[in-house]
């Protein structure tokens, strides 16, 4: 029998990292666009939240096809944000407050207007040529100029391969075709991409990267056709063929050696790898790749499988949910390697619209339940902006319209219905415009309203009280900044705000169960009720705690487990520890969205 040995404590293990989204944070000159100096100016209000890191979403200079996931000069920061000395100050100033700084790593692919891909497309004989992936044009048998296979682009629904007219051959795009995808199969390209989007800014005291895309470096050789899945479309998902190449561990075992010099963490972004063998493989200790990753099990939950846009929402029951999270929670049973806990992040909607419920009288309860669940899973914590003050998704009423969706994933889905359908098919259009309303990227990039009080929620609030002219923000501002706000959170004790920080310190002080626990699931099939206890992850006796959430808008009952069910050897003391509800601790009811939690003595 194999003797579990408790879990390695790591300092970012047991950290809660903070995400920022640059351009919808905080505006500091009243241009209407977040910038450095915005976030510069928040640091104090981060680090009392109980915040050990910040993680910085794209900050350099691009284009901003795809919100600064399109980079055309890693050395340089997008000028609407600030220079690269305000980016050196801003490092310096989170250092000074304890907490730490990671930044975005985008190195499957860079802009097409990058010096880089402007060489590579110049002509067949650049000496960057092979710096990105081109292939020639396959024919069909009428002498049709097709592309090279029938992957899919992960916006709308066209090819991921665009042909070059100069050149008379296609380049890969996994993601928008001004975002070329890097060769990686070339050493010379490696080497570059780690000294600019790397070492220049670990110089500069960066502590780590979230890596976007972690898995899609390497590409099969013979980039096939993915199997027809969509018979409506001659271009089909391809992401379980493009993810977790052949060389992948290679590539982030030549990677970690760089960042391992520097003390760097690293989390990586891993879509399209539902195996957790397959995934152990990028997070185990031993295998020095990444500290920890990002699984999408959970905030896949609902989404459409030819398209994520392509579901009703809520198209989910709560079994599936916590079928999900076991998922992430499995990963360190019995293993050496580390799990992240989120619900939300740039490229989600927002966790109380899509698993809770943000209606007016329901919104409060459902963000705290939410909190506590996040709370008492295993691995390192995960919020990102507006989270700590339950910021929900833009309303369906007509307040927010379609034409004030702004991202490209949402416009060009709703393109593509326009053109399948027809601009005039209102039916399918409000089917479209409901599963955009659900999950668009766009819920999550709204600015943040600072004060309600203030012109445009207070996004700009510093500019407007200098007195300095305030432009509206990129972005239209959310409908329900003036009722959800940080300034009418602070300060009140009920607020969800307050919540998210009790809730931080709550996982401080039950580190042992709450980060480092093995999760387990009492009630799987159980359609209303989430009970899951946490247990000693060497595997002996000792303390457990037990959570109880209501996910539903009724009132419901419920028995405490039994010593049976608890897999313990007697009936166990219920300590209440933890409430939604404030006051409210008693065993076997429990009102609408709200959760509980106790120590199991």
């Amino acid at each position: 029998m194999t003797v579990l040995t408790p879990r390695e404590k790591q300092w970012w293990k047991q950290a809660v990292i903070y995400q920022i989204y640059p351009a919808s944070f905080c505006d500091s000159d009243g241009d209407g666009v977040g910038d450095l100096n915005g976030i510069t100016s928040k640091l104090d209000y981060i680090a009392d939240l109980g915040v050990d890191v910040i993680w910085i979403c794209p900050m350099y200079d691009s284009p901003q096809v795809d919100m600064g996931y399109d980079i055309s000069n890693y050395e340089d920061v997008y000028r609407p944000y600030g220079t690269v000395q305000d980016m050196e100050r801003l490092i310096k100033e989170t250092h000074a407050r304890g907490m730490k700084i990671m930044l975005d790593l985008v190195i499957n692919h860079t802009s097409d207007q990058h010096a880089w891909f402007k060489d590579s497309r110049a002509s067949k004989d650049s000496p960057k040529r092979d710096w990105y992936i081109w292939r020639p044009a396959k024919y069909s048998a009428s002498g049709e100029r097709l592309p090279p296979n029938n992957w899919r682009c992960n916006f709308g629904g066209g090819s991921a391969w665009e042909w070059d007219e100069a050149t008379q051959e296609y380049y890969l795009h996994l993601f928008a075709v001004e975002q070329p995808d890097v060769n990686w199969e070339n050493p010379e390209t490696r080497k570059a991409i780690y000294a600019s989007s790397m070492e220049f800014w670990l110089e500069r005291g960066a502590d780590g990267f979230r890596v976007d895309t972690v898995n899609m470096y390497s590409k099969p050789p013979t980039l096939p056709n993915a199997p027809v899945v969509d018979p409506s479309t001659p271009y089909q998902p391809a992401g379980m063929i493009y993810c977790n190449g052949p060389r992948m561990h290679e590539f982030l075992a030549e990677m970690n050696a760089v960042l391992e010099k520097y003390g760097a963490i690293t989390v990586g972004e891993l879509p399209c790898t539902p195996d957790t063998a397959r995934v152990l493989q990028y997070v185990s200790a031993k295998a020095k790749q990444l500290n920890m990753v990002f699984q999408f099990d959970i905030v896949d939950v609902g989404m459409g499988a030819t398209h994520k846009f392509a579901t009703p929402p809520r198209n989910f029951r709560l079994p599936d949910f916590k079928a999900a999270v076991d998922l992430t929670q499995a990963l360190i049973r019995g293993t050496d390697g580390w799990s992240t806990v989120f619900l939300e992040n740039h490229d989600q909607a927002r966790s109380v619209s899509r698993f809770a419920s943000d209606v007016p009288q329901h919104r409060v309860a459902s963000a705290r339940l939410l909190a506590l669940m996040q709370a008492c899973l295993s691995g390192t914590q995960y919020v990102y902006q507006g989270q700590e003050i339950g910021m929900v998704n833009l309303p369906a009423d007509g307040s927010y319209p379609i034409e004030n969706y702004l991202d490209i994933d949402s416009s060009l889905f709703y393109r593509m219905v326009q053109e399948r359908y027809g601009k005039d098919n209102q039916a399918e259009l409000d089917k479209a415009f409901a599963a955009i309303q659900y999950l668009a990227r766009d819920h999550a990039r709204v600015p943040i309203p600072w004060d309600g009080k203030g012109k445009y929620g207070g996004f700009s609030l510093a500019a407007e009280e200098a007195g300095k002219e305030v432009k509206e923000p990129w972005m239209k501002p959310h409908p329900l900044a003036g009722e959800i706000n940080v300034a009418s959170q602070l300060g009140d004790e009920e607020s969800v705000l307050a919540y998210w920080r009790k809730m931080l310190k709550f996982r401080r002080e039950h580190a042992d169960l709450l980060v480092y626990g093995d999760f387990v699931d009492l009630r799987p099939d159980d359609g209303d009720l989430f009970v899951f206890v946490k247990v000693p992850d060497h595997g002996g006796g000792g303390d457990r705690v037990l959570v109880v959430l209501n996910f539903t808008e009724g009132e419901k009952t419920w028995s405490a487990p039994n010593a049976k069910e608890l897999g313990l050897e007697r009936e166990p003391e219920l300590i209440p520890i933890m409430s939604t509800h404030k006051g409210k601790t008693e065993v076997g009811r429990l009102a609408p969205f709200e959760g509980n939690a106790y120590l199991l003595r």
